[in-house]
């Protein structure tokens, strides 16, 4: 069963639940993983099966990144904030690299999110 990561900034937390109950049809197909706020958003609206790690501050994004490196993500969704400035960014820049490097689809907003369950 394929891995989907979800993480999103706390301003567009809500963009990402509701991302989730637009496809959660298909979502349900996943394995899913996420960092704490957004997996118990996530669970509490949609009833998902959902892996809970550290919210991103916390390590999340980091617990996120070694899951990639593992293998055991296959597509990443991360609703990134532009217009905040974020204190663990050096993480977040980290985690889209290792991305990048092993070369999975990660999407940064809806429009890429839904270009990736297509």
């Amino acid at each position: 069963m394929k891995c989907i990561a979800l993480i999103a900034h706390d301003r567009v937390k809500a963009d990402l639940v509701q991302w989730v109950k637009d496809h959660q049809t298909i979502l349900k197909k996943y394995k899913l993983m996420a960092t704490n706020h957004a997996g118990m958003a996530i669970r509490e609206a949609t009833g998902l099966e959902i892996q809970i790690f550290e919210s991103g501050p916390m390590g999340g994004d980091v617990r996120i990144s070694n899951q990639i490196l593992e293998g055991n993500v296959d597509e990443l969704i991360f609703f990134v904030d532009q217009l905040s400035p974020m204190p663990h960014d050096p993480d977040i820049r980290s985690l889209i690299r290792i991305a990048t490097l092993k070369d999975i689809p990660f999407a940064l907003n809806r429009a890429t999110a839904d270009l990736i369950l297509k």
